[in-house]
């Protein structure tokens, strides 16, 4: 199982760097599977990616306190309101409905963890 894990952090970690650099791609989450792999298959990466000065912060919150900081859900929210807003004047109906699914479930979600 070991390899598994440290494919699927290596993996994790790829789409988190994407997510930097897209503004509609999340890079958190992905660093939180990363974490979470790297914890059953290589520690010292785990151990690199906590001590991250930018990203850190936020894992260990999440990972102690199951919080999520006021600046960040805010930038969540609005990400997910704009990608609403371009969906509608791109796509169109149908497609902007699912945009807003997803700004009312997973927008819901997110403004009610801790902070």
């Amino acid at each position: 199982m070991r390899p598994l894990y440290l494919a699927g952090g290596l993996v994790s970690v790829g789409l988190a760097v994407v997510g930097a650099v897209l503004p509609i791609m999340p890079t958190v989450p992905f660093l939180l599977l990363a974490v979470f792999c790297f914890a059953r298959s290589n520690p010292d990466w785990e151990r690199r990616i906590l001590d991250h000065p930018k990203w850190g912060p936020q894992l260990r919150d999440w990972r102690e306190r199951r919080a999520i900081s006021r600046p960040a859900k805010t930038a969540a929210l609005t990400a997910m309101a704009a990608g609403a807003v371009i969906t509608w004047a791109t796509l169109g109906a149908p497609w902007y409905y699912l945009s807003i699914a997803i700004l009312v479930f997973a927008g819901g979600w997110i403004a009610t963890r801790n902070e």
